[in-house]
């Protein structure tokens, strides 16, 4: 092979590497987002839904404040096998590319690059200890009543994946 194309080629790989151990990092980061969404039901049949849509979900009630009529949920939120496996398919396929590429460029040392292969299910195990974790949901519920009809204001704080599951269970717009 030309001399700069190995060069070259192991400078891209390094890269495909450095990018992939931020996409396995931020495959835990937490994504909490906050959002309003208005009910067109009044608060009384609002909250017990609520409450039943969290319990489904795996939540407890964690803590109540009535003098700010806000709810803290609590659950804990496994991580995902698929996801574990398919991290792990990711490192495997990215150290397959570096250690071919050093063996290209050293290849006395080919077998010991190739023990690089031995280090992709790290991965899987880093997302795998860190992905479960306790999550918490804070809900704070307020009647408004505007034209003679009653609507309830729903302020979400959540992980943005929990936001869209319960816009669409509970059939909840997002407030402008």
């Amino acid at each position: 092979m030309d001399n700069t194309i190995l060069p070259s080629t192991l400078l891209l790989t390094l890269l495909l590497i450095v990018g992939q151990v931020f996409f396995i990092r931020a495959s835990t980061k937490d994504r909490i987002e906050k959002a309003q969404l208005v009910s067109t039901q009044e608060e009384a049949i609002l909250l017990p839904r609520l409450k039943e849509y969290f319990q489904s979900r795996f939540y407890r009630v964690a803590e109540v404040d009535p003098e700010q009529n806000q709810v803290t949920f609590e659950g804990f939120v496994r991580p995902s096998l698929f996801l574990a496996a398919f991290l792990t398919l990711l490192a495997f396929v990215g150290t397959m590319s570096l250690a071919l590429v050093l063996s290209q460029l050293f290849p006395s040392h080919s077998s010991i690059f190739l023990g690089l292969l031995l280090l992709s299910p790290l991965s899987g195990l880093f997302y795998w200890k860190k992905a479960g974790r306790l999550e918490k949901v804070l809900l704070k519920v307020e009647s408004t009543k505007s034209n003679h009809d009653l609507s309830s204001h729903i302020i979400v704080v959540a992980h943005r994946d929990e936001i869209n599951e319960l816009q669409q269970a509970l059939k909840l717009e997002l407030s402008e």
